[in-house]
């Protein structure tokens, strides 16, 4: 993860001398890049690890399995926006709707993953996890795909409040967004 400098090239022809906003970034193109936007503050992310993917994969497919017909499984690169904010999560899961005239996610998702890379786990651990909670995300996991381990928080409140901690071979019964039993080793090949 990397803060971008002002004169970069990609930056040519985003407006200066005000915060960027989520549709600024949006225009932002980069071969392979990631790019989110953090209340205006633009950040380009490393890319991720064989481990981190295979955790996404198989949450993917367990999500996509198990959702309601009333909701939509998504992955990165897909962004979560409003007027200065455009994140990726590894995983979100939103309600089915009409789509939006810019084809970005408006509103709080039911649920956001983020995958723990060694570059990013402290930015998802902490400005992202106050940023979903700000925003109003009612469940947000952590996973670190080498140590095997899943966080959960929902939110209660307007604050987070950690509902599970398991690593390996233990199992956790998410309700939220909807039902599904998580263990972290299976979520590996």
């Amino acid at each position: 993860m990397t803060s971008l400098s002002p004169d970069a090239d990609l930056l040519a022809g985003i407006p200066v001398g005000r915060s960027l906003t989520a549709l600024d970034v949006a225009e932002l193109t980069g071969e392979g890049a990631r790019y989110e936007l953090i209340d205006g503050v633009l950040t380009e992310m490393a890319g991720c690890s064989e481990e981190h993917q295979d955790v996404v994969v198989h949450l993917i497919a367990l999500l996509f399995r198990l959702r309601p017909t009333t909701m939509k499984v998504l992955t990165a690169p897909f962004d979560i926006i409003d007027d200065h904010t455009a994140v990726q999560p590894d995983v979100v899961v939103i309600p089915k709707g009409p789509p939006t005239d810019h084809g970005y996610v408006e509103g709080a998702p039911l649920l956001v993953v983020e995958v723990l890379s060694p570059s990013t786990a402290l930015y998802d651990l902490n400005t992202k996890f106050k940023r979903y909670e700000r925003a109003g995300v009612a469940s947000y996991w952590a996973i670190d795909p080498v140590k095997l381990r899943l966080i959960a928080w929902e939110l209660r409140d307007g604050a987070y409040v950690e509902v599970a901690d398991v690593t390996g071979d233990e199992t956790w019964s998410a309700e939220l967004p909807f039902p599904v039993t998580i263990t972290p080793a299976d979520l590996v090949d």
